[in-house]
């Protein structure tokens, strides 16, 4: 009955470590791996007495190979819960590095948020709110919940299945760059107007470098929008973002 049950916990710890290796926030690479171990451990532990009794029956006559393919089946379906997670920051990443060069700061790098890779400085700072939000409003733990709500509509070791995933990769990667092109629109019809105005000014005085005298001011507009949008920007995707965790 202990090697069942420990097979068991192994099974549900596959789902969990699966999401909780990509989801938002928990999977940054500022957050040691250890840590993040140990995080995933301690949910898998805590929701485990809730989720055996549905599959342990299943899981005690299954062969070496059908346990693999749970494992297998586990894993994957924890990854894709992630990834449509994770779908919503990669449209506001996207967005925001657009923000930045919109409003002048394409040039100026930033810390990377959640990635390795360096980001702009406006891309960064409405990341990290976005992220800091999350935990702030006890988002995090909608996710956990979805975890355990996700065994009622994919049950332990059913494949996920590939027409089903793309499908909703799909939707989730459009309603989150919907929000994302939503959320940053300001910005869009900003650059549009400057540039328009300072390109006129520009054919009226070819002999004055406008472009170059107008940084400074097109700067300090776009970082006068930010601050007056930026919570509406990040109320707008922790809207639409808490839906997704609650509905799905």
């Amino acid at each position: 009955m202990i090697p069942e049950t420990l097979l068991g916990v192994f099974v549900i710890f596959c789902r969990v470590g699966g999401c909780l290796m990509v989801a938002p926030g928990l999977s940054s690479t500022h957050v040691a791996q250890r840590v993040r171990l140990f995080i995933a451990l301690t949910v898998t532990l805590a929701v485990s007495p809730l989720l055996l009794p549905k599959f342990s029956a299943q899981l005690r006559d299954a062969a070496p190979a059908d346990t693999l393919w749970w494992i297998g089946c586990e894993t994957l379906t924890g990854l894709t819960i992630g990834f449509f997670g994770r779908a919503f920051y990669f449209a506001l990443e996207t967005l925001a590095t657009g923000v930045a060069t919109m409003i002048g700061l394409g040039g100026i790098p930033g810390n990377p948020v959640a990635e390795t890779e360096g980001a702009s400085l406006a891309g960064s700072l409405i990341l990290m709110g976005a992220t800091i939000l999350v935990f702030a409003l006890d988002l995090h733990w909608e996710l956990l919940r979805g975890l355990v709500a996700s065994y009622d509509r994919i049950p332990a070791g059913s494949p996920f299945g590939a027409g089903p995933m793309l499908a909703g990769f799909v939707d989730r990667i459009t309603e989150a760059f919907v929000m994302a092109v939503r959320v940053t629109s300001p910005f869009v019809i900003y650059s549009v107007i400057v540039n328009l105005a300072l390109g006129l000014a520009n054919k009226l005085t070819p002999q004055i470098p406008v472009f170059f005298i107008a940084t400074p001011f097109v700067l300090f507009g776009g970082l006068l929008l930010l601050m007056f949008l930026s919570n509406d920007m990040l109320a707008q995707f922790i809207q639409v973002y808490e839906h997704w965790l609650k509905w799905g």
